[in-house]
Parts: structure tokens; C-alpha cells; sequence
């Protein structure tokens, strides 16, 4: 039956060491670590123990054959060749699990083809049928392919051994249970277990997991008795009597535990209610939820429950972020959780899991010890800490009643975050008190000042929004990564702000309206002050907020020029020159957007500034068209007009591209002003070129550097602009 072949034990990468003290401690010998496994000597009575009690494995697989495979028709005939009758029937239903490759079998699907066949094809032979083939079969079959030889093994767990069974409801993004206990054994749980008043806080403890199999290790629980069938139900080998003695002893061992005075402190808090709710399901079918207490409680509320013992174990395994726009909600977490956990839990250990470790810096402690794990394909680090009664506690606090940054919080920095943290703070000591005199609190603080630091930030009352241009290929993405590290360490404090407060974006080049294009949906509006207007802003939902700043002047210029005026605003975003001209008295003002979107959000900027609608349009239509049928009626006083530098929008009937089209666009604005009227022409294309010949009936001046505002001067090229009449 056996190929003399030692037993197979795999396990997630990282957990191999542990796992081989793990079944040593169950009774196994000559146990060796390979990548993502282990082998150990075993006979039955220790497979089935594995497969009932190791919180740590995945699957167990017994070798039955080893054989030659130079070639995909040898590897057939010689797995034909086995005994297939000996070890299932042809009713039960079968699975080929396949990994390796050769010169001839270069993928997994058609080595496991080939093997399902050579089965099939035996018990075709032998008995007149074959057995079929499943998802969830009643035999697991695993055939390993290295050096033109093939392990062939039977699956004794069945379904993977992390399924415990007690997990039917869960969180977002779970910790498999193996890992779990891996995390728990790294911690030190086991030790702290056994003490008189041992205690584990998970403060974002999700649908238990970490909790349960804490209790499931303290109770002497074995993590397989909650499991319906395993893989050697249906092997002929199968050895009932055995296994009966096995489950016995686990279930002797649930039940002396159950019974025993043990007294654990196990306690879970989380912000959402839904999840925490799973919880409790699972703990319930787990058997253990007399020893777990679950909460509603959001982590700036972590504190140290009366009755605690002074030392404990605080893990848990916050969340990664998928996106690069995360960093910053993730590196908000990972700060407020050190603070919370430096200022009630000294003397605790603090054991964090994580794939994104290099924000664990934000905890501001150092680390005793860090293990290299996999969540999946996710290279990930458990980071150990103890916290020490006098830990450096440096907290950046708002400024309620200041609406501008002020840069006086002191933390220690990385060098790179110092130089851009002394470069805001250089910034800032000139523009605070233009802005203050121009009556603003939205503005550019740094735009790529310096060129390794390739950013733009803006301030917007206690918020700052970061935009990341892209970095080019030749850029080290590791080394990018570790630089926007920087920046966003350097503005909580240069700009003293709070890391929930700071929104980051990467920025590419954008091409039509890409910029406008929906980003998330959180539909959160910021009232900010621009001199006599104010605007909202949405920092969240798209790429750019719904207000460019540095067409700042051009607004204020148009609300100076407005007085009784008509004006029209053509390309008009969300409305904001619309706003400034209507401020400064306009007579009409005419708004013409494709997006009702960023239309009713002009209608929103109308109403916080307590204008009623009354005398103000806001027309949906490609302009393009709508400018050629509105000849010879209409005329206005004053046109603004920012068309993109490129749009091939659905809703369009053409291809918009504003260095090709300009001279048409501005002939036909041209069309709708008055004798003595005002047109003034911007776009944002750097390379862009006025075509005066073809538009040397108008008058056309250049006003571009009246019209860059103070925190633009770095980037003079951010638009061009032109004042152009009859």
C-alpha cells in the first residue's frame, strides 16, 4: 500500500517550522521541512492525527506509488498501472490535483488530464466503468511531477484543513484558520494561555477568527472535530477502528476542557456591527463562545477594560489597502491604533499581522521581533512589541479654530521626510499670509518642488489632497512607494493636520475628460473660501475636487467685469466662474456642461453663496454643438470658456481636440459677443500654439502671467490664457 514514501504534510509558506515542532508534539519522527511542507514516518494512527488535531496543516497526503514519467505517455501508463480498485470504487467520485512540469508537461491542466485518464481508463478495464469526476469528490488524488518521477498520493484530508467548519459567515478579507493559530503560536498565546489570569484583545477582531482559535487552543479543543467528513472516508484503506480510537481521545479531551475551571480573557472589539454579529455565529458553532466577548467599539475608543491583568496580548491583522490611494487612510489606522495602544497597554505584548508592513513605522515603537508569513500571495510580516511604560506618546492634534496649517507639531522624521517637510514649512511662511489677505483657505502648498518628491499638494480648509504624478518606468516602484512614504509622514506635520484628513490620488497624464471621471463614492462636499465666493469641494470621488485653484485670477477677474453684464461660461466644470460672475452682480449668467452631475453641483455652489436660480441657466449639451445653434441669438457681454485638452466623450458627436479645434471654437464664441464684449480663452495644454493667422479678424492677447496666482508660480505652464475681443 505505502511506497515507504514518508507522509506529506503541506502548510500555507511560512509555517513549516512550526508545523514540524506541531507534529513532532502529536507523536511524529524524522519530521523534515521543505517549501510549504513537511514530511514525517507515519503509519495510520499519526495521519489521522494530523488530519484531527494539527491547527496549522492544509492537507496530509499519503504516497501510494512512485514512478517514472520521462515522457506524458509513460507518466499515463504507469499510473494506469496502479491497483486504482485497491484504494476506492468506481461509485465514488474522484479529483486530480496535479503540480510540476517537464520538458513534455509543461502545464498543470493537461497533467492532470493525462492522469484522470490513466484512472478512468484502469477502472474501464477492470470493471466496465468509470468514476466520475467532481469539485467536491469523494477522493482527493494528488500527483506531484519533479525530475521526470511522480509522487502519487491520496488526499486524507479532504476539503482543506483550515476549513474547520465553525467559519460559515465572515468578514471581508479573513485570515485563513491555520493562519490563525500560526499567528496565535508566534504571539506567545501558548504560554500566556496557561497563566492564571492570561488575556488577548483583537481590536479589530472582524468575524473572530484569531479569537476562536485562541479558545480552541486553550480549551484543548482539536480544530477537525467540528468537520463533517475527511478525505479517508472513502479510501478502502480507511482504517475505522483506528480512527474511532483517535476521535475518542479528542473528544475525551473536548469535554475534560469544557468542564475545567479555566478562565480566559478573550475580547474582540470592532466598528461594524454586521461583523461582529458573524462572530458570535462562529464562536457559537465553534463551541467556545462562553470564552469570547465581542463589541461595537471603533478603534479611537480602545482603552484598557477594568479587570485586566497587567500583561496580556494585544493581536490583530488590520487591513492591507488595495489601492495606492489607501496608504493614507491605512498609515491613519496604524497611528491611531500605537496611540491608543502606548497609552493604556503598558506592558502588553502587541503582535500586528500584515501586508503592507511598511506602515507599521506609524506605531512608533520598535519591534522585538518580525515573521516573514504569506496571507495567500501576500508576502506578509507578524511585528512583535512590547510596550514599555515610558513609550514616546507624539500625537498630532486639529486646530479647531484655525482654518490654516501651521506646521508646529514635532515628531521626528525620516531625512527624506524632513527635506519635504522643510520645504512646505518654506512654503507656508510666505503663502499664509497672501492667502489670509485674499480672503482663502484653498491653495497649492507644494507642486514637485522637488523633482524626486514628485507631488502636488493642496490645502482646503483642515483637508489637504495629494496628487501623485505618475513616476516614469524607469523609477524603481519600491523606490516611488518608499518617497510617497515620505511626503505623506511630512505633511500631517508641516501642515498639522490629522492622517484622516489627508486624500491621496495618483495622477496620470489625462486625456479628454478622464479627470472627471468618477473615482469613488463617498459623496462628501467641503465648503472652502475663494475672496468673495465660496465653493464645494469633493475630495474623494474623482480626480480632480470640483475647483481648479489655479484659475483663481481668472475668476476674480470675471467677477470683477460681471456688473450687469450677460455671461456665459462654456465648458463650465461645476460652475465656479459662474459663481464669482453672479457674486459680482452679472445681469444672466449661462452655464453649458455635458455632466448634469457637475451642473447640479454648479447649482449647489449657487445656493451656498444664497443666490437663487432666478436669472442663472444651467444647460446640459455638448458645447460644440450647442455653440453653432445658438448663432444669431443670445449675445453676451462676457465669455469664459476652458475647454479640455482632449475629449472623446460618448456624448460628444466628434472627437474634441483644442489645439485642432480652437480656431472653430473661438470663431463660434465669437459669434455670441457683443461689439464691445470679452472673450477669455484658456486650456491647460502645455504645448499648445494660438493659430492667429486664422483668427487675425480678433483682437488676441496673451494674459497668461496675470493670471497664474502666487501658489502656482512653480509651475507657470499649469495653463494658458487669452483675452480676445472684436
Amino acid at each position: 500500500m505505502n511506497t515507504n514514501e514518508p507522509l506529506v504534510v503541506t502548510c500555507p509558506k511560512g509555517l513549516e517550522q512550526i508545523l514540524a515542532k506541531e507534529i513532532e508534539s502529536l507523536g511524529g519522527d524524522s519530521v523534515k521541512l521543505a517549501v510549504a511542507h513537511v514530511t514525517v514516518k507515519a503509519d495510520l494512527e499519526l495521519a489521522y492525527r494530523i488530519c484531527l488535531w494539527s491547527r496549522l496543516a492544509s492537507r496530509v497526503l499519503w504516497p501510494i506509488a512512485l514512478l517514472e514519467a520521462q515522457t506524458a505517455e509513460q507518466m499515463y501508463e504507469n499510473v494506469k498501472s496502479i491497483n486504482w480498485i485497491e484504494h476506492f470504487s468506481d461509485r465514488n467520485a474522484m479529483r486530480v490535483y496535479f503540480n510540476g512540469t517537464s520538458d513534455e508537461i509543461r502545464n498543470t491542466h493537461f497533467g492532470a488530464l493525462k492522469i484522470k485518464d490513466a484512472i478512468c481508463d484502469h477502472f474501464r478495464s477492470k470493471t466496465g466503468n468509470r468514476p466520475d469526476v467532481s469539485e467536491t469528490p469523494d477522493i482527493g488524488i494528488h500527483v506531484l511531477l519533479h525530475r521526470d518521477h511522480v509522487k502519487v498520493s491520496i488526499d486524507l484530508a479532504g476539503d482543506p484543513l483550515h476549513k474547520r467548519g465553525y467559519r460559515q459567515s465572515q468578514g471581508a478579507a479573513p485570515l485563513k484558520e491555520n493562519l490563525a493559530a500560526a499567528l496565535l503560536i508566534r504571539s506567545g498565546w501558548p504560554e500566556l494561555m496557561k497563566q492564571e489570569d492570561g488575556a488577548l484583545v483583537d481590536p479589530m477582531c472582524g468575524s473572530g477568527t484569531l479569537l476562536i482559535e485562541a479558545a480552541l487552543m486553550a480549551a484543548d479543543i482539536a480544530p477537525g472535530l467540528l468537520r463533517k467528513r475527511f478525505g479517508f472516508d472513502f479510501w478502502k484503506h480507511h482504517d475505522a477502528k483506528v480512527w474511532r480510537a483517535v476521535l475518542t481521545d479528542a473528544e475525551e479531551r473536548k469535554l475534560k476542557g469544557q468542564e475545567s475551571e479555566l478562565e480566559l480573557t478573550l475580547l474582540g472589539y470592532d466598528a461594524d456591527d454586521k461583523v461582529l454579529k458573524k462572530a458570535k455565529d462562529n464562536a457559537r458553532r465553534a463551541g467556545v463562545q462562553h470564552f469570547i466577548h465581542v463589541q461595537h467599539q471603533p478603534l479611537h475608543q480602545l482603552t484598557k477594560e477594568k479587570g485586566l491583568p497587567e500583561k496580556g496580548l494585544i493581536l490583530t491583522n488590520p487591513p492591507y489597502g488595495e489601492r495606492l490611494s489607501d496608504e493614507v487612510a491605512i498609515g491613519a489606522l496604524y497611528a491611531a491604533l500605537g496611540h491608543q495602544i502606548k497609552q493604556h497597554f503598558s506592558g502588553w505584548t502587541v503582535a500586528i499581522f500584515t501586508g503592507n508592513p511598511q506602515q507599521a513605522y506609524q506605531f512608533k515603537m520598535r519591534s522585538d521581533k518580525q515573521y516573514q508569513f504569506y496571507n495567500g500571495a501576500i508576502p506578509s510580516k507578524l511585528m512583535l512589541y512590547t510596550v514599555s511604560e515610558h513609550s514616546a506618546l507624539q500625537v498630532s492634534q486639529p486646530v479647531e479654530n484655525d482654518t490654516s496649517p501651521t506646521g508646529s507639531v514635532d515628531v521626528k522624521l525620516g531625512e527624506g521626510a524632513q527635506m519635504v517637510c522643510n520645504r512646505i514649512k518654506k512654503n507656508l511662511k510666505k503663502l499664509k499670509p497672501w492667502a489670509k489677505k485674499q480672503n482663502i483657505n484653498a491653495y497649492r502648498v507644494y507642486d514637485a518642488d522637488m523633482p524626486e518628491y514628485s507631488v502636488a499638494i493642496d490645502f482646503y480648509d483642515h483637508w489637504v489632497h495629494i496628487q501623485e504624478y505618475a513616476p516614469p518606468k524607469s523609477i524603481d516602484p519600491e523606490k516611488a512607494q518608499n518617497r510617497l512614504r515620505d511626503v505623506l509622514d511630512a505633511v500631517p506635520v508641516a501642515l498639522n493636520v490629522p492622517r484622516d484628513r489627508i486624500v491621496l490620488k495618483q495622477r496620470e497624464q489625462q486625456k479628454g475628460r478622464k479627470q472627471y471621471e468618477k473615482q469613488d463614492e463617498q459623496q462628501q462636499l467641503l465648503p472652502v473660501q475663494e475672496g468673495n465666493c465660496r465653493f464645494y469641494v469633493n475630495l474623494t470621488d474623482y480626480l480632480d475636487t470640483g475647483l481648479f485653484l489655479d484659475h483663481r485670477p481668472i475668476r476674480t477677474q470675471i467677477e470683477s467685469l460681471a456688473n450687469g453684464k450677460r455671461f456665459l461660461n462654456l465648458f463650465s466644470y461645476t460652475c465656479t466662474a459662474s459663481v464669482h460672475a453672479a457674486v459680482g452682480g452679472a445681469k444672466f449668467t449661462t452655464s453649458v456642461d455635458m455632466s448634469q452631475t457637475y451642473l447640479n453641483w454648479g447649482r449647489k455652489n449657487l445656493a451656498l453663496n444664497g443666490l437663487s436660480e432666478k436669472g442663472h441657466d444651467f444647460i446640459q449639451a455638448d458645447c460644440v454643438s450647442w455653440l453653432e445653434q445658438s448663432q444669431g441669438q443670445q449675445q453676451y457681454d462676457v465669455i469664459f470658456m476652458d475647454p479640455p485638452s482632449f475629449s472623446n466623450s460618448k456624448r460628444m458627436l466628434d472627437i474634441l481636440d483644442v489645439q485642432r479645434d480652437h480656431v472653430k471654437l473661438i470663431t463660434l464664441a465669437m459669434g455670441l459677443l457683443k461689439s464691445d464684449g470679452t472673450l477669455i480663452f484658456s486650456n491647460n495644454l502645455r504645448r499648445f500654439k494660438m493659430e492667429r493667422d486664422a483668427l487675425k479678424q480678433y483682437s488676441i492677447e496673451e494674459i497668461t502671467a496675470e493670471t497664474i496666482p502666487k501658489d502656482f508660480e512653480r509651475n507657470t505652464k499649469i495653463h494658458q490664457c487669452f483675452r480676445i475681443t472684436h
